[in-house]
């Protein structure tokens, strides 16, 4: 796929208006049979100038247990980030279903601190179609460069799976890979959320997807009860991590079971050193603390 020049758009896209048009393009696609093409788009879609709000960088670093700071959280960068990499997945010549998409993994890069008085230039694109035992997967890939550089200070790569629906052309895995027994070790945490946990998260994220608001909008989707965000999940263990891993590191997480709200998730973090003794790495894994059930997994280490 050849990604072609980017489409600027003037401002940060509504996630509110992209979820209805979804909505939306889902039904006219029942009704009508018609579908996107079977290739992913090579538009890139940018926004130029972006700012962080003071006011929602301090909501959020209260929300996920980041220090006051005026660096923005890797996280919060993937939230400023998340509308635009919608926006991708809104366009009519996406081939993929945006509602219903798991979030399987995601993988950031922070090549250097971003600060809330900077203006940003945010691009987004898909790319990496290919076949999974339960679907399509793909990866959204969005990067940020201060205002007119070309260094990209912040990089990330969020995986997702579009289940049940295999597009022609695209091979499935030949065998699923068995996933590793699980036995939870002694957790360094506990967190105790509550069934306000999501509303909460898409207050200062924007992303108010169904699915994580109530328990009956959630049923609305096929889900038992609302679910917590996986980002907000993983940003609070990074946060967890605390400030051991400076401004420049890698930080990865794979999601393996939903944390069904209200929810009591422990949390282990073990740290590497390296001979010096300075901190090199962490990796952090969380589980049902009743069930023993993993949810997520990951590692954030120094580049």
């Amino acid at each position: 796929m050849t990604l072609s020049q980017p489409l600027i758009l003037g401002e940060m896209p509504s996630l509110s208006k992209l979820y209805v048009n979804a909505a939306a393009t889902a039904a006219r696609r029942r009704v009508l049979g018609t579908q996107a093409g079977d290739g992913l788009p090579g538009a890139r879609h940018e926004v130029r100038g972006v700012r962080a709000s003071v006011d929602n960088l301090t909501a959020y670093q209260h929300l996920i247990g980041e220090t006051a700071s005026d660096v923005l959280p890797a996280g919060f960068i993937h939230a400023l980030t998340f509308p635009l990499a919608m926006s991708v997945m809104n366009r009519d010549d996406f081939p993929l279903p945006l509602l219903g998409m798991i979030h399987l993994e995601n993988k950031v890069v922070q090549s250097a601190p971003l600060r809330f008085t900077e203006a940003l230039d945010i691009q987004a694109w898909a790319e990496n179609l290919r076949g999974h035992r339960a679907g399509t997967e793909l990866d959204l890939v969005a990067e940020v460069r201060r205002a007119g550089e070309d260094t990209v200070s912040w990089r990330g790569v969020s995986s997702y799976l579009a289940k049940g629906v295999f597009l022609p052309g695209i091979d499935k895995p030949t065998a699923a890979t068995a996933a590793a027994e699980f036995s939870a070790p002694d957790p360094t945490g506990l967190w105790q959320l509550g069934v306000d946990t999501g509303r909460a998260y898409a207050a200062v994220s924007g992303d108010f997807n169904p699915i994580h608001l109530s328990v009956l909008s959630a049923k609305a989707l096929g889900l038992r009860r609302s679910i917590a965000h996986g980002m907000y999940l993983a940003s609070r263990a990074l946060a967890d991590v605390g400030a051991a891993k400076g401004d420049a590191f890698s930080w990865d997480v794979a999601f393996e079971a939903p944390v069904f709200l209200p929810a009591r998730v422990a949390l282990d973090i073990s740290t590497g050193q390296d001979t010096a003794g300075a901190w090199r790495r962490s990796d952090y894994v969380a589980w049902n603390s009743r069930s023993g059930r993993k949810h997520f997994s990951g590692s954030v280490a120094a580049l």
